[in-house]
Formats: C-alpha cells, sequence, structure tokens
C-alpha cells in the first residue's frame, strides 16, 4: 500500500468510525468498515494483519507500513473481556477494522503500568487489516498444524524478499528523483552528495569517528515526515520517532572495523573533520538480504552524517592464513 493511501485510509476510517462504533465488553469500542463475511478468527488462529496505531489525538504511534512488514502471530487465549485477543475473534480474513481498547480496564485487569505514549490517553487505538487468517484443522495435531504455519508464512516471506530484492533499484532512483539530488556513484554502488567536505586528514579504517548521523529509509512515513529508525540527533528523534525516555543524544563514538555497514564506512572516509555528506547505500552496502531490527531485507538506506572529530587507531593489518602441514 502506498504511503499517502495510508493517510488517506487512516483519515477516511477514524471519520467513519464515529458514525458505526459498536461497544463491546470492558469498555472496548470498535468499527467494521468492510466486511469479507468469512469465518471468524479462533483462538489458536495465526493471523497476519496490518496496522496504525494511534492515540486519542490521532498522532501516529506505530505503522506496520511504515516498516514495509506485516505481523504474523497465533490468536492467544483472552486474559479478560474485551482485550486484544477477545477483539479478534469479531473479525475474519479480509475485514478492514478499527478497534479501541480501554486503558483503564486494561491497566486495572492485568496490572501492567499505563502506556508511555499519553498519560491522558483513554483508548488503545488500531486501525487494522486481516490480511490472511490460518486456521487449525478439526482434531488436528498441535505438531502438524505448527508445520503448516511454517511451511505456508516461510514461502510467504520467500516471495515478499523477492519482491523487495526486485524493487531495491527502482526504490533508490525514486528517492533521488524525489529529492532532487545531484549524486555521484562510486564503483561499489555508493550514491552520494557532499555537502560540506570538511578540512584537515580524513580518518583511516582503524579510527574512531565521532558522527552525528540519522538513518531512514526512501519512503515516507504514514505521517508524511521521514522514516527514520535511527538518530543521534535529538531534534530530530521528536520529529519523527517515537518517544523513548533512554535515549541519548549526541554524537556519538564509531570504530570504523569490518562490523560496520560498508556502505556507511565508505562515506565517512571520504570526510575531513567538519564534513557532511548525504548517502543511499544498496542493501549490498547495508544489511543485505537478511535485513536486522527494523531493517528488513533488500532495504536501501539514506544516511545523513556529520564528522564532528576523528580518534586516531591502529590500521587493521591482513593476517597470514594458518599453514596446515600435510601428514605423512
Amino acid at each position: 500500500m502506498k504511503k499517502g493511501l495510508v493517510i488517506l485510509l487512516a483519515a477516511t476510517l477514524g471519520l467513519t468510525a464515529c458514525k458505526n462504533e459498536k461497544k463491546g465488553p470492558g469498555g472496548l469500542l470498535y468499527t467494521i468498515h468492510k466486511s469479507e463475511g468469512k469465518e471468524k478468527i479462533k483462538e489458536g488462529d495465526y493471523i497476519k494483519v496490518d496496522y496504525i496505531q494511534t492515540n486519542d489525538k490521532d498522532s501516529i504511534i506505530y505503522s506496520t507500513y511504515d516498516a514495509s512488514m506485516s505481523k504474523i502471530f497465533p490468536v492467544g487465549k483472552k486474559s479478560y473481556a474485551g482485550d486484544m485477543n477477545d477483539v479478534l475473534l469479531l473479525f475474519g480474513e479480509g475485514d478492514s477494522v478499527t478497534f479501541k481498547l480501554n486503558i483503564d480496564t486494561m491497566v486495572n485487569r492485568t496490572k501492567q503500568p499505563r502506556p508511555e505514549n499519553d498519560k491522558n490517553d483513554k483508548y488503545l487505538n488500531f486501525t487494522v487489516k486481516i490480511a490472511k487468517v490460518f486456521p487449525k484443522k478439526a482434531n488436528e495435531a498441535d505438531s502438524s498444524f505448527r508445520k503448516r504455519v511454517n511451511e505456508y508464512f516461510e514461502a510467504d516471506y520467500k516471495t515478499y524478499v523477492e519482491k523487495r530484492k526486485k524493487g531495491e533499484d527502482a526504490a533508490i532512483k525514486k528517492y533521488i528523483a524525489d529529492n532532487k539530488l545531484k549524486v555521484t556513484t562510486t564503483k561499489s554502488g555508493l550514491n552520494y552528495v557532499i555537502t560540506a567536505p570538511g578540512s584537515g586528514p580524513r580518518p583511516n579504517m582503524g579510527d574512531t569517528v565521532m558522527v552525528d548521523y540519522t538513518g531512514k529509509f526512501t519512503t515516507k512515513k504514514s505521517d508524511g515526515n521521514d522514516n527514520v529508525f535511527d538518530t543521534s540527533v535529538e531534534s530530530i528523534a521528536k520529529k519523527t520517532m517515537p518517544a523513548n525516555p533512554m535515549a541519548v543524544y549526541g554524537p556519538r563514538p564509531i570504530p570504523l572495523t569490518e562490523n560496520v555497514a560498508k556502505g556507511f564506512s565508505e562515506a565517512v572516509l571520504m570526510l575531513a573533520k567538519g564534513g557532511k555528506i548525504t548517502v543511499i547505500l544498496p542493501s549490498k552496502l547495508g544489511y543485505g538480504p537478511q535485513g536486522g531490527g527494523p531493517i528488513g531485507p533488500y532495504s536501501p538506506l539514506v544516511f545523513d552524517v556529520e564528522l564532528k572529530d576523528i580518534k586516531k587507531g591502529v590500521a587493521p593489518t591482513t593476517v597470514p592464513a594458518p599453514v596446515t602441514v600435510p601428514k605423512k
């Protein structure tokens, strides 16, 4: 789904929810925007969903569309009437719904702390698309069911990965065109724009660099902001990322070793102290076909980097391969 459509979807569903909202147990409110009329979800079914979570002010807290990755999980036994597992039993495959879980009920029944997003919120708000329901057959052994689940979603994931692989080059070209960047491309495939070269000596592999940086995806978030997954800059984090009271901001030390993404190292090595660069990394210079953390497979990445300082280190050396003495 395109990001512009996600914003439109959230706004449209928000308007219709007020007109068709129904009450459920435990202070639950829900609206079915579209129903395919299929069998309802049952406890133990595996489901694949996409959703947008918002606070009571309609600010987006999380969206699977931003991460470009649906959520897959088994529907568990409800812990109280009107909880997350309970509400899912009202819907079936293909349904588009909005539901609001009453926070006071959740806190009272589960003894969990109140969510940090907004202490004044009354509800946890979700707009959900039920993409797939994978049910257990009657009298089916648990082992057989888990085997079928694994086979189905492994095949589904392979299709997803292949689609991302095929679309990576187009995503990079679109980002460059949309942002009107005049990039230089290295032999490795790194696209870059140096906005300030800096002055003095450049770093070498083995050095530790102090950098301010922002890492983001080539797509926008559902709210129209940059799709930032990590940053050392507090002002950018406050605008583009969920609140994190544990986060520490400011220039970060990064040792230039083999453990750093190749594209990031290549970019920093072009700068002197005070230099700034924007780079677009193909996945082969980033996290590759496997991805990592919030970064999906075959994800092209964008980094804005400012080199604050250089701490000289020991240049890496090539370790000779061990010699194997043949047996007599």
